[in-house]
C-alpha cells in the first residue's frame, strides 16, 4: 500500500511539473527549431519591455502561452456592444455580436474580426489543438475548437486577461 501511494504521488508530481513547465514555456512558435524567428510581427518588443508593459498575468498568457483560471475574467460577464482587443497591442480582435456563453469559464466567440488573428498547431500537454494568437504582436490569446454555434461551428475560447474591451460609442 505504501509503495502504491508513493508511486501515485510521484506520478501526480511529475504531471504537475510538466504542466507547470508547459504553462511557462517561451513562445515556441515565434522561434523555430533552429532558434531563428519563425514568424515576424508588426509590433515587437524585447522580453523586458513586454514584462514592463503588461501585468504579470497578461505577460504569462500573452508572451508565454499560459492560461488563466476559468471563471476569473470580468470579460466573461461583458455583454455590452463593443469590441474585444489584444491587451498587448490594442488590435481589435472580436466584435461583441460574436460572443456567446460556452459555459467553459472563458470568453468565447464564434468568429474573429477579419485579419485579426492567426493560428498555429499547439501540441503541448500531449494533445493537438489550434492555438490562436494576435496577428499583429503574436500574443497568445487562446484556442479554437470545432464545437461552437452556427454560423461557423467554431468556439474561439479566449483568455480574458489577454484582451481588453472597448464599448461601442454612444
Amino acid at each position: 500500500m505504501r509503495s502504491r501511494r508513493r508511486f501515485l504521488f510521484a506520478g501526480a508530481a511529475a504531471i504537475a511539473a510538466v504542466a507547470a513547465v508547459g504553462q511557462r514555456r517561451p513562445m515556441a512558435a515565434v522561434l523555430g527549431d533552429t532558434g531563428q524567428p519563425a514568424e515576424t510581427f508588426e509590433v515587437t518588443h524585447t522580453d523586458d519591455q513586454w514584462r514592463q508593459m503588461l501585468t504579470p498575468s497578461q505577460y504569462l498568457v500573452l508572451r508565454h502561452e499560459g492560461t488563466e483560471r476559468p471563471y476569473t475574467s470580468p470579460l466573461n460577464d461583458e455583454h455590452r456592444a463593443g469590441v474585444f482587443g489584444c491587451a498587448g497591442c490594442r488590435l481589435d480582435l472580436f466584435a461583441s455580436r460574436t460572443k456567446f456563453d460556452s459555459r467553459t469559464g472563458w470568453p468565447s466567440f464564434w468568429a474573429p474580426l477579419e485579419h485579426a488573428v492567426a493560428t498555429r498547431t499547439d501540441r503541448s500537454f500531449g494533445v493537438t489543438r489550434t492555438e490562436v494568437h494576435c496577428r499583429r504582436c503574436g500574443g497568445h490569446i487562446g484556442h479554437v475548437f470545432d464545437d461552437g454555434p452556427e454560423p461557423t461551428g467554431l468556439r474561439y475560447c479566449m483568455n480574458g486577461v489577454a484582451m481588453n474591451f472597448r464599448p461601442a460609442a454612444g
